[in-house]
């Protein structure tokens, strides 16, 4: 029993340690390579960069203030715990930002390209640790949640949509060029973000045509780890019946999947595409060792990294 509260208050100060650590990054991203060179960021800190050129209000001050209207909308259409999340990490993401604003009068990096580069990337990895860990720092994200829920768009459209209206104000109260930094900052930072959430943990479909999958597929279970699923199909022009393999691997595994159909059959066709979320046993549950086939690699031990002779 005790050991069950000590996993269950993990698990509920884990999205808010995240939101602290991933929040001072975060800021630190903006302050420090943003600002100094007049570049907004996106979502709701965008908005606030954007007040703060033109009125001097601070930062963070006027994220919480843009936060207000946001957090009621949560707590009326998205429940209690969302909201608490939510409000916790509008309040640490707005401290974070203010108590970072020293950072602006330094100008770490002068070359304003530069520093839009690094303040995306070092952005990037403080809301990738906030998404990586389930925690919330408001603004956009809460917006874009309500929107997926009752309208069926996918929040990163809206908040796309949203950030092109921050950048087209950008362009008409200042210039095409910081409209443009912006823009490039703003990229980097979810490039980074998404490679931060994903990591090496990024998964690829395979589907492999061959007239040798009966063979293709026990060894790819064996050496490379991972169940496959035959889908049966048929030939447009050949008309024959073919079994077609379907897998879904890890990254790092590609170029051991090619290198071993490559070797069985030179003339399988193979496509690989990205697996955006990929839930269930195997990947994020335990593999159950009578579920797999005698010669899968996850019930008996590997006895060498080759192909066996006759293959």
């Amino acid at each position: 029993m005790k050991a069950q509260e000590e996993f269950n208050l993990k698990e509920f100060l884990i999205p808010y340690v995240a939101t602290l650590i991933g929040s001072i990054i975060a800021a630190i991203g903006v302050t420090a390579f943003f600002v100094p060179h007049h570049l907004l960021s996106g979502g709701i800190s965008g908005i606030s960069i954007l007040v703060y050129y033109l009125t001097g209000l601070p930062i963070g001050l006027g994220m919480f203030i843009l936060n207000i209207p946001i957090m009621i909308a949560c707590y009326k259409f998205m429940g209690r715990q969302y909201t608490i999340l939510s409000i916790v990490g509008t309040i640490i993401m707005s401290i974070s930002f203010d108590a970072t604003a020293f950072l602006s009068d330094m100008t770490i990096i002068k070359d304003p390209m530069i520093s839009s580069i690094t303040g995306g990337a070092v952005n990037g990895l403080g809301m990738g640790i906030i998404y990586k860990y389930n925690g919330n720092s408001g603004g956009l994200d809460v917006v874009g949640a309500i929107v997926k829920k009752f309208y069926s768009m996918e929040m990163g459209n809206v908040v796309m949509v949203l950030n092109m209206v921050i950048l087209i104000f950008a362009a008409y109260l200042f210039s095409l060029e910081l409209a443009v930094l912006t823009f490039v900052g703003v990229y980097i930072s979810a490039f980074v973000t998404n490679k931060v959430v994903v990591g090496l943990k990024q998964r690829k479909t395979v589907i492999i045509i061959s007239n040798r999958a009966d063979v293709i597929a026990p060894v790819l279970m064996r050496y490379i780890g991972h169940g496959a699923t035959y889908l049966h199909g048929q030939g447009a022009y050949t008309m024959q019946d073919k079994q077609i393999i379907y897998a879904i691997i890890k990254l790092t595994e590609v170029a051991r999947v090619k290198q071993l159909v490559n070797k069985l059959d030179p003339l399988a066709f193979m496509t690989f595409s990205d697996a955006s979320e990929v839930v269930g046993q195997g990947f994020t549950r335990p593999a159950a060792k009578q579920g797999l086939p005698p010669n899968s690699s996850m019930s008996m031990p590997h006895t060498k990294n080759t192909l066996p002779p006759e293959y």
